[in-house]
Parts: structure tokens; sequence; C-alpha cells
């Protein structure tokens, strides 16, 4: 040890200080608040002690405080000793403490992630199709099931894009459906909650990855020594309030989880969540290309109506037409014009109507698409009736279980809701943890010296006031509410096939009856019309047989509308539906 004169002789300071130098070196800052206090008081005579001071501040005591020979000095000296060990041991332990603790806040026991009770959260609209059964033509017409498409919610909206040309813009099937998957809000939606449920599992992972942190930090500090329960002003030398002294901390802290269940469980349950997420898009795009496709043809049998009504109309003009003639030649009576007047009249508000209603029907297609309001557009495909073919009920509820995204996804639900159980009933095991930091401390950056330490710690959960127990409960519950709602899809499966070939099996039927109509209302339209002109009948009977061919008209149509919805609906029951639909309409 190094030795300094005093003003009475010199003295040696004793080896038992050896820890004085390992607190200085290893925590600077305690060794700047141990030199305020402990202090040279006569460093102002002796150029040897200030020398020592101004050499290093690892050095707060001074041999010129230890007379020679005295025994006053020697007792002084003792009790100086006594109290820098009390002090350096105190300032140690606090040190020690503080760095335990930043690594314990670090060690925060892992909970579960509680699930949603049910797994349907994102669903917020729908897709679906209704029949009824009508007959607009009473004894002269065929019951038939009027089908129609139902979108709701953020599939009846999309995102509008481009610029309206001016022109009218062809628009296939195809061009439509895959417009509808781009711009629709359905899958618009979806895709969010996919960003949505990765960030989750991101931010569950980060519990199990290591986290490093930063930190730089200039204290100024003044310590009440009775407030943390030490006696100050009772033991010699030992001051009852210490600095205010200051140091400087650059400081890198690593935490890493080695062993906790429930975290690791909690990142699985995590990654089932993210997969149902990204399932439930796809089926979503399913329902976007059934909302699309039933809109696609209802404008399609709407624009069949409208062609029908046009030839009806140019019919009961030339009935209206002969009318006047025979009645100018004195053939026919004024009640045979008036008559064939409010057929032609009749015709004309139901063309107007239909052609408003094809106006409103392209404005839904257009929402659902993404396409400007204002921009015209015509379909180019006609989709005449087609027989189903390749494929059965049994196949097909083969191909559903299979293919449908909504019963994979379920099924994830279901997998994630176990984890998210099992990560609760692991809250009773113990984890494992280490945590560690590397810094310089002291006076300041160029003052400064490296420190390290390094934290272990086990959790043994002992008792949590009912905590873990309340976590399964739950976790338990949303288990179950998951299990049941995967076997309400599986029924509903069932019940999409069937229903699909159903309708199809309706319609086909019906189909026949209204091909078989149309030709003979048609030919019994032809022959009241020669009839008239013979003079054989009056207006009566041509006006039932116009009646009668309006009808069948429109059976036929619904008929093949119904057919081909069944198709579409039948493509969406099996899954895939964007494929399905290239398989049960070929022909376009």
């Amino acid at each position: 040890m190094k030795l300094v004169s005093g003003s009475k002789g010199l003295a040696s300071v004793s080896d038992s200080l050896w820890w004085h130098d390992l607190t200085c070196r290893r925590w600077p800052g305690v060794g700047r608040f141990i030199r305020i206090f402990m202090s040279c008081p006569r460093r102002s005579q002796s150029a040897e002690c200030q020398e020592d001071h101004n050499c290093s501040f690892a050095r707060p005591l001074c041999l010129c405080d230890v007379p020679g020979g005295s025994e006053t000095g020697r007792r002084k000296h003792a009790r100086k000793t006594v109290a820098f060990i009390f002090m350096s041991s105190l300032l140690a332990i606090i040190v020690v403490v503080t760095a335990r603790a930043q690594v314990s806040r670090e060690a925060a026991s892992s909970t579960a992630v509680q699930l949603p009770l049910s797994g349907r959260t994102f669903e917020t609209g729908s897709v679906g199709t209704t029949q009824s059964v009508v007959n607009p033509g009473g004894t002269n017409s065929v019951n038939f099931i009027n089908s129609s498409v139902n979108v709701q919610g953020p599939y009846f909206g999309s995102i509008p894009t481009g610029q309206a040309t001016g022109l009218i813009l062809p628009l296939s099937l195809e061009e439509a459906i895959r417009r509808g998957l781009e711009y629709n809000l359905g899958t618009f939606g979806f895709t969010q909650s996919i960003r949505q449920a990765r960030g989750e599992r991101y931010v569950v992972r980060s519990n199990l990855l290591p986290n490093f942190n930063a930190n730089l930090r200039e204290v100024v500090q003044q310590i009440d020594l009775r407030a943390l329960g030490f006696p100050g002003g009772k033991i010699p030398g030992v001051p009852t309030i210490v600095g205010p002294f200051n140091y400087f901390d650059l400081r890198g802290t690593l935490t890493q989880t080695v062993a906790d269940l429930t975290a690791l469980r909690n990142y699985r349950a995590a990654g089932q969540n993210e997969k149902a997420a990204i399932l439930l898009a796809k089926d979503a795009a399913d329902q976007v290309v059934l909302a699309v496709g039933g809109s696609y043809l209802q404008v399609i049998a709407a624009s069949a109506q409208v062609e029908a009504a046009q030839a009806r109309v140019r019919t009961a003009q030339s009935v209206y037409d002969q009318a006047v003639s025979r009645h100018e030649a004195g053939v026919n009576a004024r009640i045979d014009v008036t008559r064939t007047l409010v057929e032609l009249q009749t015709e004309q508000q139901r063309l107007r109507g239909l052609q408003n209603d094809v106006a409103k029907l392209k404005l839904n297609i257009a929402r659902i698409i993404g396409l400007r309001i204002e921009q015209e557009f015509a379909l180019t495909d006609s989709l005449p009736y087609t027989p189903l073919q390749g494929i059965t009920e049994e196949q097909a509820l083969q191909r559903a279980y299979q293919n449908r995204a909504d019963f994979q996804s379920a099924e994830a639900q279901v997998r994630a809701a176990e984890m998210a159980h099992k990560a609760a009933s692991a809250e009773r095991l113990p984890s494992l943890l280490i945590g560690a930091d590397y810094g310089a401390i002291g006076l300041n950056p160029s003052n400064s010296h490296g420190t390290v330490t390094f934290v272990g710690m086990m959790r043994i959960p002992i008792f949590q006031g009912g905590r873990v127990r309340g976590d399964v409960l739950e976790a338990d519950a949303a288990l179950e509410q998951r299990k049941a709602e995967l076997e309400d899809i599986r029924g509903r499966i069932d019940y999409d096939v069937r229903n699909a070939f159903l309708d199809l099996q309706t319609a086909f039927d019906q189909l026949g009856a209204a091909q078989s109509n149309v030709g003979l209302a048609h030919e019994t339209l032809q022959f009241a019309r020669d009839r008239f002109s013979a003079g054989v009948t009056d207006t009566v009977e041509v006006v039932q047989a116009e009646e009668s061919v309006a009808s069948a008209d429109n059976d036929l149509i619904s008929a093949t509308y119904s057919y081909n919805l069944a198709k579409v609906s039948l493509a969406r029951a099996v899954g895939q539906a964007e494929q399905g639909i290239r398989q049960f309409l070929p022909g376009r």
C-alpha cells in the first residue's frame, strides 16, 4: 500500500483496507460518495496528502489523520476505519439490491393470454342465398323458386379505384370476381385481421427471445440513512445525511427466459390464432365470390327479362296497330282498340320497371367489386343453362370437409384454445430467467470504470390468491365454446351442400316445365293473332295469350337464374369457390 507522510511522522495504512480499493474500483460512484464525508481535515496543511487526493478519488483516507504514536489518534483512526467499513458495506448492499431489483422487474410472472369466448369475432357480415315459392302467372304459370343473393355488412362495400372513362367497360364474370377479391371490403378487412394476429404473435414471441436495452443515466442523489433503517448519528463517524453526490452510468441490460411453459404455450396459441385468421380470410374470399357471382347472375337475369319485355312491347304494339286498322275499316269494335292499348301500356310500364331494376343491380355489383359508380359497363357472359356434371352429393361433402376454410379455421381456433388452457395450467409450474448488465459508471465518461452483473432467477409459485384457478376457468370456457362452434360449422357444411343440391334439383325440374311452357305460350299467341286477323275472335284471346307468354318467359329466366345460382352456392359450399365456378359454369 502507498505510504503518505503526515505532520507527525510516517504511518502505513492497514492491509485490512483492501476492500476499499475493491469497492472504489468496482463502483466508482460509491468511492465518490464515501470521499465526500471521509475527506482529510488537514489536506491543506499537507502537500503529500493534497497530492494523494488529486491523484485519485479512490483514496478517501489520508494518513495525516493518524497522529504518530498518539493513543487518541489511534482511536480516531479506528473509529474512522469502522465507519468506513460500515458505509462501504452499506453501499455495496444497496448497489447489489438495486441490480437484483432491476432484473426482477424484467422477471414478472407469465400469465396465460385469454382468448375471446367466441371464435367468430371478425364475422361482421354475411353472404347467402334465399329462396321463395311464387306464382306470378296464376293458373297459367308454374310454381317456381325465386332465388336471390343477400349481401350484408362489409361484403356490400369496396374501395373504388380508377377513374370513369366515359366508355362502356366490358365486364366478364372472371374479371368481376378478380376485382371483388382485390377491392371488396370483406377480404380487405380480413387481410387486416391477419396483420393484427401476426402482430400479437410477435408480441407474445418477444417474451421468449432475448431482450436487450441500453440506459444512460446522470444521477444526483442525497440519502437519509435513517429513512433506510440505519441508526445514523449513533455510530461515530457515520453521518445522518449523505450527499449530495453524483455519478454517470451507461449500461446495457440483457434478459432471457430460459424455461417458461406459460410463455411458450402462449406463443403456440398465438400461432394458431394467426393461422385461423389466414383461413378466415380465405373463407371471406369464398363469400366474396358468392356475392359477385350471385350479383352477376342477377344482372344477367334482369337483362334477359328486359329483352323479353321489349319483345312483348313490340308484339303488343303490333296487335294494337292491327286493332286500330281493323276498327278504322269497320271490322272491329272500339273495345278491341282500347283493350290492346291497355295491354301495350302495361307492357311498357313493365319494361320501364325492369330497366330500372337492371340499373340498380349494376350499381350493386359496382359497389361490390370496386368500380366507380359513374362508370358504365356491360356484361360479356350470358351463362346459359348447362347441366351439372362430375360431382355427386357425397363427393361434394367430402370435398367440403377438406376444402372449407371456415371449418379449418374453427379447428385452428380449437387448437389455440387448447394451448391457452395449457398455458393457464402451466402458471403453477416454476419458471427460470437469467439477466445480465454491463456498463461504465463513474463521475463522468472520462472518469469511469466497467462493471458487470449476472443474475439467475427461478420463480416458484406457491400461493397467488386463486388467480391461476381463475385463468384456467376462463380458458376452459373459451375452449368449450370453440368446440361447440366447430361442431356448428360441421353441421352448417352439411346443410349448405344438401341445400345446394336440393335447389339444383328443383331448378332443374322447373327448367323442364318452363322450357315447354315457353314454346306452347308463343305458339298459342301466334294462333290467337291469326284468329284475330281472320276475324274469328276478338282481342281478348290475344291479350290472354300475351300474358301467358310474359309469364312463361319470366318462369324460364327465373329457372335458369336459380339453377346457375345453385351452382355458385354449391361452389361456395364445397370450398375454393373461385375454382368451383370455373368447373360448374364452363359455358360463359
